[in-house]
C-alpha cells in the first residue's frame, strides 16, 4: 500500500482483555467493523490507548492478528511495535508485516537515557527490517526519549519512513516538523493537539484514542478540513474538544474503554494496575458523549 494512503482519521483502538487474559475477540472485531462503516481511514492496534505497555507479547500478537481479519483489507491496519531494544523492535515489525499489516506505528521504550544516535539506529532498523511505511511515534509526556528534530530530519531520509505522530502537546514543534521535512515526512496529529488546526498547518489527519468512541463525528470533521470550510470545521471543532478533555483529564484506556462500555462494547476495564474510569469519570464522559451525538 502507498504511502500516500496513510491520512485521516485513524482511531487508536483499546484492548479488550478478560479476566483470563485472553483476547475478547469478537468485542474488537465489532469495534473495528464499526469503526470501519462509520468511515475511519485506518486501524491502529496498540498505540497508547491500546495499553500496548502492559499487555505480553502474545496478547499484543493476536490484537494485531484480531484487527487484521477485521478489516479484511477495507482499510489499512498500523500496528504498533514499540520495545527497548533493536533486536525485540525489529521481531516485532516483521512478525506484523507477516501477518498483513500495511504499515508500523514504531515507538521506543527506554529505561536508561539515549543519545540522538542510539534514538535514530533504533528507528531506522525498523524501517530497514520491512518494506511497509513506517510511522514514527513520539509522546514525551509518557516517554523518557523524545525524538528531537535533528533526529526527525536524519530519519525523514530513510525511504518508508513517511509519517510522525507527534503527541507533544505544542502544535509550534509540529509546524517546525512540517516547516523542516514536511516534503519528506507528513504529520498526523495526537489527542493532545486540536486537529483542525493541525490540519490547517498542513496535517494529513489524526491517530488518536478518542476517534473511537467518536468515528462519524471525527471523519465529518476531517472532510471540512480537506474542503477548507474552515469555518465549519471549527463549529464541530469546538464540542469534540470537549472529548479530548476527558481524554487528558483521565487515565487514557480507562476514559476510552469507560466511554465504549456507554455505547454498549464489553471491552472490559484497563489492565491493573491500572484503575477502572471512576464513577465522577463516567459521568463526565457520558455528558460529553451526548453532547456530541455519540451516545
Amino acid at each position: 500500500m502507498a504511502q500516500s494512503a496513510f491520512h485521516g482519521v485513524f482511531p487508536y483502538l483499546v484492548s479488550p482483555i478478560d479476566a483470563a487474559g485472553a483476547v475478547k475477540e469478537d468485542v474488537l472485531s465489532r469495534l473495528c467493523d464499526d469503526l470501519i462503516n462509520a468511515g475511519v481511514h485506518g486501524l491502529t492496534p496498540l498505540g497508547s490507548t491500546g495499553e500496548f505497555a502492559y499487555l505480553s507479547w502474545p496478547q499484543r500478537r493476536r490484537i494485531v492478528e484480531v484487527v487484521i481479519a477485521a478489516a479484511r483489507g477495507r482499510v489499512p491496519v498500523v500496528a504498533g511495535v514499540a520495545a527497548t531494544t533493536i533486536a525485540d523492535a525489529v521481531a516485532q515489525a516483521r512478525e506484523f508485516e507477516g501477518l498483513g499489516c500495511q504499515g508500523i506505528l514504531a515507538i521506543l521504550e527506554a529505561y536508561f537515557p539515549l543519545t540522538d544516535d542510539g534514538v535514530f539506529q533504533y528507528f531506522k532498523a525498523i524501517a530497514d527490517a520491512v518494506a511497509l511505511p513506517v510511522v514514527l511515534y513520539t509522546n514525551p509526556n509518557f516517554q523518557r526519549v523524545d525524538l528531537s528534530l535533528p533526529v526527525i530530519e536524519r530519519l525523514s531520509h530513510v525511504a518508508n519512513i513517511g509519517y510522525i505522530k507527534d503527541a507533544s502537546n505544542n502544535t509550534g514543534r509540529l509546524l517546525s516538523i512540517i516547516n523542516q521535512v514536511g516534503v519528506r515526512m507528513k504529520v498526523f496529529a495526537a489527542s493532545a493537539h486540536i486537529p483542525a488546526t493541525v490540519m490547517l498547518i498542513g496535517g494529513v489527519g489524526w491517530m488518536a484514542g478518542p476517534a473511537c468512541v467518536a468515528p462519524r463525528q471525527s471523519v465529518e470533521l476531517y472532510d471540512l478540513c480537506r474542503r477548507g470550510d474552515w469555518n465549519k470545521a471549527m463549529e464541530r471543532q469546538r464540542p469534540l474538544w470537549a472529548l479530548n478533555q476527558d481524554f487528558a483529564k483521565y487515565n487514557l484506556a480507562a476514559c476510552i474503554k469507560g466511554a465504549l462500555e456507554l455505547q454498549g462494547y464489553a471491552v472490559g476495564a484497563p489492565l491493573p494496575p491500572q484503575a477502572p474510569l471512576s464513577a465522577e469519570g463516567i459521568e463526565d464522559v457520558k455528558r460529553t458523549l451526548l453532547a456530541i451525538g455519540a451516545l
